[in-house]
């Protein structure tokens, strides 16, 4: 048997001998000491000791037979009986005026209407539940609860019809906050209410800075309060987006918030991450403090210390796994407030990446979105392609105008991936995502 390609291997010098195994395929780690690395290396492990790190994806018995599953591994996921997950765009207005928001070019009062909203049920009815396909949608915005009725209406009718199929519906929010009462929250649970995804921008005075209302008040206590109120109903992921300046002021939100009694296991998943330069503008060097590239050094180094204060706390912060763009997956989809189809919402600002409509269906997007740009020698010889596939390709957008070259991620994995899986070691050995 061969050490797998995808494998990083990192000496531990608080432990001579020993080393750290990490497969980025598989999420899995182990401590190996020199005799069996080196036999490893040789190719003559025998025996439990060879089953044990295959289990664990050290060991291949063909390197070859693994390139080629990871290059064709999108093709093999796509003929599965995915759920088919949307994003459906209910409006892109707001109640809060966030200077860095990155829809900032195309956000307004628009708002999907009933007409759209009957055509976005209808598709979802006849081409996936009637298929016997589970249905996952995201609402999104702007701020979708401002669009409440709509998720009624829609989330009423798709849950019935799943249920009469045999099949599931359910949704979640991605919301800034203010709107999610634990009484809005309560109503639609038994629509197929399962989740939100709530931002917060560091402590009060931060957080009030970056995201204040429309009006100019804060919404820090707003959204705290409701945070408080449906912990525990649904599954909550909280995060906020730093900058370089105030990076090292988030620690703060994480002790507000167990003061006010939001405990660590009421939290699914607590993942901070930069400010990037507004949709359908080109990044600048300086962009305020901004992610322009995931390689920076300030960036590095803001997230690996705001996932350790993270885990120091108890709060869960997701394990490097494997993981890719929704590009690349074609039950993936975003569905626009009028009926337009993209495959990432950051591409809304772009016209020549929709890729279709409700009524007229999707076209061929695999040149314009780059659905083969990773597939290369030098990219299915990295040990990080099953953690980046390519990375994202709204950064490649933003720097280069065009989905031209892949986001190449391998200076921060190399910068960080060690210090994350040891993080994980000490903080959160055995939970699994």
């Amino acid at each position: 048997m061969h050490l797998s390609q995808y494998l990083k291997i990192y000496p531990c010098p608080d432990r001579p001998g020993m080393n750290l195994l990490y497969s980025t395929k598989q999420s899995s780690s182990a401590l190996v000491p020199d005799p069996l690395l080196s036999a490893a290396r040789e190719g003559t492990v025998t025996g439990p000791d060879a089953e044990a790190m295959a289990q664990l994806g050290f060991l291949v018995e063909d390197p070859e037979a693994e390139r080629a599953e990871m290059h064709d591994i999108f093709i093999l996921a796509n003929r599965k009986n995915r759920p088919f997950n949307a994003v459906a765009v209910l409006n892109l207005d707001c109640n809060l005026a966030c200077p860095y928001c990155y829809e900032d070019r195309f956000r307004g009062r628009h708002y999907m209407s009933p007409e759209t909203a009957d055509l976005l049920v209808e598709t979802i009815q006849r081409d996936r539940i009637g298929a016997g396909q589970e249905v996952k949608l995201t609402f999104y915005g702007g701020e979708p609860l401002l669009s409440l009725d709509l998720i009624r209406s829609i989330s009423d009718r798709l849950y019935r019809a799943a249920k009469e199929q045999g099949t599931k519906y359910s949704f979640s929010l991605v919301t800034n906050g203010t709107l999610l009462s634990r009484r809005v929250a309560e109503e639609l649970l038994p629509l197929g209410l399962v989740g939100a995804k709530v931002t917060l921008d560091g402590p009060r005075e931060t957080h009030n800075v970056s995201r204040p209302f429309v009006s100019g008040t804060g919404s820090f206590d707003a959204i705290v309060r409701n945070v408080k109120e449906v912990a525990g109903l649904l599954r909550l992921q909280l995060g906020g987006n730093y900058t370089r300046e105030n990076y090292r002021d988030f620690p703060q939100l994480l002790d507000h918030l167990l003061a006010e009694g939001i405990a660590p296991g009421q939290v699914a998943a607590m993942l901070f991450a930069p400010v990037i330069p507004k949709s359908g503008e080109r990044a600048v060097t300086d962009f305020n403090g901004a992610c322009a590239c995931s390689y920076e050094p300030w960036l590095i180094e803001a997230g690996v210390f705001l996932r350790e204060e993270t885990l120091k706390r108890g709060f869960p912060a997701p394990k490097p796994q494997m993981s890719a763009c929704m590009v690349e997956f074609a039950n993936d989809l975003v569905v626009n407030y009028d009926g337009a189809l993209y495959k990432c919402p950051a591409f809304m600002a772009y016209d020549e990446l929709r890729i279709g409509t409700l009524a007229g269906g999707i076209a061929d997007y695999s040149a314009s979105h780059g659905l083969d740009i990773w597939k290369t020698d030098e990219c299915l010889e990295c040990p990080y392609l099953p953690i980046c596939f390519g990375g994202c390709r709204q950064m490649t957008l933003l720097r280069n105008g065009a989905i031209d070259a892949v986001d190449c991620r391998r200076e921060y994995y190399d910068a960080a991936l060690e210090r994350i899986v040891r993080q994980d070691l000490q903080y959160q050995p055995s939970r699994k995502e």
